[in-house]
């Protein structure tokens, strides 16, 4: 039960942020068209309320997202996007100055103006994939870089994902952009193996029966998996229904080496990651 390997820190404007205690991010999406509609936000005043609530549970960091990435999800100008981004950045700083800031954008454009507004971390699900200016880019901004894997695009990644060895593609893949991050001069990498991105539902257990195995990237490991498809099918339940077995995922991925739980329910992940903690003091 004991956690080995990589024991982080990262760096948020000059404030070093422990993640040996495993941290939570609460999910606050400002689209109209994410697939756990309770997520939305569409006002200031709904904005307010839902990270006043997550903040009170005990998240540490507002994961923001403008863009919605579900399977088969519209496209959305970068107009548009900063349109939802960043009046909800500047409510955010404003109200709680202490949260960590993690923006949700494959969009080099959009990170740059996101930090400029105030978020701390950029969170990429497509790895650099969809915009080839991102690394430079978070190289100069020289903030912290969430690099999830995926395979395709949000609009076609699950319509028929394919690997010849799961294990090692999405490895090989996430190492080498590490690799290429580092080089670059980006110091703060947490990699994100893209549960539910391109990927079936065996192959999402797959990497989670195995996820301690990415710790030799050398990088905290991010886990979002709360109310995804790969809980509610497998439960064949909804995602309004699919908190207890998120829950489980959720303890499964600690007990796996997780560091970061990205959730949209953050009074039961903190009570997840301080059951977990008292078994490891226990043991």
């Amino acid at each position: 039960m004991r956690r080995s390997g990589v024991s982080a820190t990262i760096n948020v404007r000059g404030r070093l942020v422990s993640l040996d205690e495993p941290q939570v991010m609460g999910i606050l999406n400002v689209t109209p068209d994410s697939f756990f509609a309770t997520s939305r936000c569409r006002s200031e005043e709904e904005i307010r309320q839902r990270v006043c609530m997550m903040r009170r549970e005990g998240a540490t960091m507002v994961d923001i997202g403008a863009y919605s990435s579900r399977p088969g999800a519209e496209e959305v100008s970068v107009e548009e996007e900063l349109r939802r981004l960043l009046p909800a950045i500047g409510i955010v700083r404003e109200e709680w100055p202490d949260a960590i800031i993690s923006v949700d954008t494959f969009r080099s454009e959009v990170a740059r103006q996101a930090v400029e507004a105030g978020a701390d971390i950029i969170n990429d699900i497509s790895g650099g994939e969809m915009d080839k200016d991102m690394f430079r880019t978070v190289a100069e901004l020289h903030v912290p870089y969430i690099l999830m894997h995926m395979q395709g695009t949000p609009q076609d990644m699950q319509k028929a994902p394919h690997y010849d060895n799961l294990m090692c593609e999405v490895f090989r893949s996430l190492g080498e952009r590490v690799e290429e991050l580092h080089e670059m001069g980006v110091a703060d990498v947490i990699v994100d193996p893209g549960f539910g991105f391109g990927k079936t539902m065996a192959q999402n257990y797959e990497m989670m029966a195995r996820l301690g195995e990415f710790r030799l990237l050398g990088c905290p490991i991010l886990v979002g998996i709360s109310r995804k498809s790969m809980v509610y099918r497998l439960l064949d339940t909804t995602p309004e229904e699919s908190l207890n077995g998120t829950t489980a995922l959720n303890t499964i991925a600690l007990m796996n080496g997780a560091s970061i739980l990205r959730v949209h329910d953050v009074r039961e992940a903190v009570e997840a990651i301080k059951i977990y903690r008292q078994c490891l003091i226990s043991d």
